[in-house]
């Protein structure tokens, strides 16, 4: 019997190397993407708005996911979600929102709509 758990002790610790040695695995996996690398939310975000726009299928999905993979080859994050905040605030309209309409800011989304289309091109 003390075999026996022995056997099944040493399984455990194998078992336990092994997550651990995965688990570091998956860490350095992590700290190697992209600096421009889309948050889980915002790709899903631009999928649902997508699919709403265009349609309920399998195929829409597909497209509209490789539409957001190919805006995040060409525009990093931190310009998309600029550019978005932009959008979203400049849809309020009024005084309060003037300073969205400034050269710079409008270049933001410029580039935005550059890439949404440049994914329409590549993927629909």
């Amino acid at each position: 019997m003390k075999n026996r758990l022995m056997a099944g002790g040493a399984i455990c610790t194998l078992a336990l190397a092994a997550i651990l040695v995965s688990g570091s695995a998956a860490r350095v996996w992590a700290q190697e993407l992209p600096a421009n690398d889309y948050p889980t939310v915002a790709r899903a975000d631009y999928v649902y708005a997508c699919m709403a726009v265009n349609g309920q299928t399998r195929e829409i999905l597909e497209k509209c996911s490789c539409s957001i993979d190919e805006i995040a080859n060409i525009l990093p994050y931190d310009q998309y979600e600029q550019a978005e905040t932009l959008i979203s605030v400049g849809l309020r309209g009024g005084e309060n929102v003037a300073w969205t309409k400034i050269p710079e800011m409008q270049e933001k989304v410029k580039n935005l709509r550059r890439a949404q289309v440049e994914g329409e091109l590549r993927c629909f």
